[in-house]
C-alpha cells in the first residue's frame, strides 16, 4: 500500500515538472527556448517603446503597464538563462588590426 502510494506522489510530481511553465514552447532544445524567450522579450519590449512615444497617453496609465512588462522580462530572462557563446573567441578582438595607408 505504501509503495502505491509513493509510486503516485512521484507520477503527479513528474507530470507537474513536465508541464511546468519555463518550458511552455521549447521542443526540447536549449536553442528553441533561447528564440522563443527572445521573441517574446523584443515583443514586450516594443510595447513598452510603443508606450513611452505616445503623448496621448497619460503618465498614470502607462507607468504601471510598463513597470509590469518591465518585470515580465527580468522573469524570462531570469527562467531562460545565460546565452551560450556562438564562437570559441570574440569575433572582431581576436583578429589582427588593419591598416589602411
Amino acid at each position: 500500500m505504501r509503495m502505491r502510494n509513493i509510486a503516485f506522489v512521484c507520477g503527479v510530481l513528474g507530470l507537474g515538472l513536465m508541464a511546468s511553465p519555463a518550458l511552455a514552447g521549447c521542443d526540447g532544445l536549449p536553442g528553441d527556448c533561447f528564440w522563443a524567450a527572445h521573441h517574446a522579450i523584443y515583443h514586450k519590449e516594443n510595447h513598452i517603446a510603443l508606450l513611452q512615444s505616445d503623448p496621448m497617453v497619460g503618465e498614470g496609465y502607462k507607468g504601471p503597464i510598463i513597470d509590469h512588462l518591465h518585470r515580465k522580462i527580468l522573469r524570462i530572462r531570469a527562467t531562460v538563462g545565460m546565452r551560450w557563446p556562438h564562437w570559441p573567441a570574440p569575433c572582431c578582438y581576436s583578429r589582427r588590426p588593419i591598416y589602411i595607408r
